[in-house]
């Protein structure tokens, strides 16, 4: 009952604001002020206030945020041990090289029985994984960049 009366004095006030904007000559403002004013009284009368204030002090509905609170932090918890499990980053660039070569092999030499004759193309050969740069040409690169601007 009380927050019924309260929307409704919001609303009350925001058209009697609106209407003096009007009376100023600036009509847009005035539109969108009663617009603004008009929201508390729609929400009393769809209910949604009186839904949130039962909502607001009933007990089920905190033991219900209480429950999503713990999924929450279930969820944070396993999330923070998988990633402690999944080891460094290392062993998950090795793991990741394993998955890439088990997905799209390398590619085989030719047969000794096949095409070696005129029309025969010349057997390419790939490495099984990119090579991985050195760290120390990694660096270089940034210190290059900080000499150039004197740091």
């Amino acid at each position: 009952m009380i927050a019924e009366t309260v929307c409704s004095a919001v609303s009350a006030a925001g058209l009697g604001i609106a209407v003096v904007t009007a009376y100023r000559k600036r009509f847009l403002t005035a539109a969108r002020l009663a617009a603004y004013s008009l929201v508390p009284v729609g929400l009393v009368m769809t209910g949604v206030v009186g839904w949130l204030a039962d909502t607001a002090l009933s007990p089920t509905a905190w033991a219900g945020f209480g429950v999503l609170g713990a999924a929450w932090l279930l969820f944070a918890g396993t999330r923070a041990v998988e990633r402690r499990r999944a080891g460094s980053g290392a062993e998950r660039e090795t793991a990741r090289r394993t998955e890439r070569g088990a997905v799209a092999p390398a590619a085989s030499a030719p047969s000794p029985g096949g095409p070696t004759g005129p029309g025969a193309r010349p057997a390419t050969t790939r490495s099984a994984a990119p090579r991985a740069p050195d760290p120390a040409e990694d660096f270089s690169d940034i210190e290059a960049i900080l000499r150039k601007h004197g740091i």
